[in-house]
């Protein structure tokens, strides 16, 4: 597929949306739906899933809709979900694991082939039928297997000399779990950064701008 120019990162990152959505309409039984039945279901407007999918070339027909099927289909080709790239993941802790069960069962574009940490007790065991290997076969490993992309689930600290590493291997995209700031530092790395407590403090901010009232305890530090 031929490289796009001047789409919004705000369109794109709609596009996996309207894939959920539309798998969810499709697992349903739903096979024709318009842009307004969409829209209510999605909380957008008509005018902007028009405007986001035409960015892609012309879908579905005036007065008759999208074929549901058909649309989950072209924007799952869109989002290259079917190209199973290669991809591997440092740090087999309590978030990796949960990383590694996410990957090997949703249909995302890409294909869990290695796992690494530096700890003994976590060396050897396996996540999602995956064995964890010990950090220093990663040079070996990803000159014979040839990863694209690292999912980080690793402190910030260890980031740095850990990302020169796959770097020079060849690994240019990551998904990034840590605080450590790549794009900084690889201007031309893909990098989707992923900070779980960025987003509990803007739940927390959107919590308190409403004024949801705060539990409070007793002296003895019971309800």
């Amino acid at each position: 597929m031929s490289k796009r120019e001047n789409i919004s990162m705000s369109v794109i990152r709609r596009l996996p949306r309207y894939y959920r959505f539309l798998t969810h309409l499709k697992n349903m039984g739903v096979t024709r739906i318009s842009s307004k039945e969409l829209s209510e279901r999605m909380g957008l407007t008509a005018s902007q899933i028009r405007q986001d999918l035409n960015c892609f070339g012309g879908f579905g027909q005036q007065g008759y809709g999208y074929i549901v099927s058909q649309l989950q289909e072209e924007i799952g080709n869109i989002l290259g979900i079917s190209h199973e790239y290669k991809s591997i993941l440092i740090g087999a802790g309590n978030l990796g694991r949960a990383i590694a069960a996410h990957m090997a069962t949703a249909v995302n574009g890409f294909r869990l082939c290695g796992i690494f940490d530096n700890s003994p007790q976590k060396i050897g065991i396996s996540l999602a039928g995956i064995p964890v290997q010990d950090i220093a076969a990663l040079d070996e490993f990803c000159r014979r297997e040839k990863p694209v992309m690292a999912v980080l689930c690793i402190p910030r600290e260890a980031v740095g000399s850990l990302s020169d590493q796959l770097y020079s291997l060849g690994i240019h995209s990551f998904w990034n779990f840590s605080h450590f700031d790549l794009s900084m530092k690889y201007p031309d790395a893909i990098v989707e950064n992923v900070h779980l407590n960025d987003s509990l403090m803007t739940l927390c901010y959107r919590l308190s701008d409403c004024g949801q009232p705060e539990e409070k305890q007793s002296p003895t530090g019971r309800g």
